[in-house]
């Protein structure tokens, strides 16, 4: 798999996917977490995001998958009940080929950046899961129902919203964020479709 540089990346493990450009609303409670946020907001970074694979969301460091996402923070809140909220993005995908854990807990790896989807046409093989995607998109509305048509081109971006929209199991999307190649990815797709 081609990447591009390494980097230090604190990792907030948790029981989802987050994919490249969607978006994820999280409260905030643990120290680490906090000490996490407040880092990004302070270097000007993101934070990555990877499903666990095995433990929990709170209380001791979970077994987190080596690929993820990561998340960029848009806004911050305080939710009702006085707790940090986060609407996050995701951005570039990464690999955590080391991690370590800081005295708070807080997961810390060193990750290889995952090379960006090229722009690439979605094939003639592929415009049933283009169709599917404008039926989704007009039934569910939201943020990329608004995207520019010219996107339905784009079979990154095809792949993504698919996995993001139709419901698939934690373990596909899992699965589907670690492919580097988006024709792939659709031709996955295909074949996860009932």
């Amino acid at each position: 798999m081609p990447t591009s540089d390494a980097d230090s990346l604190g990792l907030f493990p948790l029981h989802t996917v987050l994919l490249p450009g969607a978006s994820l609303g999280l409260r905030v409670f643990e120290r680490r977490y906090l000490d996490l946020v407040r880092e990004c907001g302070r270097l000007g970074r993101g934070f990555g995001v990877c499903l666990i694979m095995q433990g929990e969301e709170v209380g001791e460091p979970a077994s987190a998958a080596a690929y993820g996402t990561e998340a960029l923070i848009e806004d911050f809140g305080t939710g009702e009940d006085g707790l940090l909220t986060l609407r996050v993005r995701g951005a570039r995908r990464f690999r955590a080929e080391r991690a370590r854990v800081r005295d708070n807990g807080l997961q810390v790896a060193h990750v290889r950046w995952c090379e960006p989807d090229g722009e690439e046409v979605v094939r003639p093989q592929h415009s049933l899961l283009v169709t599917l995607l404008e039926r989704l998109l007009e039934q569910a509305g939201g943020e990329h129902a608004l995207a520019p048509h010219s996107r339905l081109d784009d079979a990154a971006w095809v792949g993504w919203r698919l996995a993001e929209l139709l419901p698939l199991a934690l373990q596909q999307r899992q699965m589907l964020l670690q492919l580097d190649d988006p024709h792939e990815r659709l031709e996955r797709l295909l074949t996860l479709l009932p």
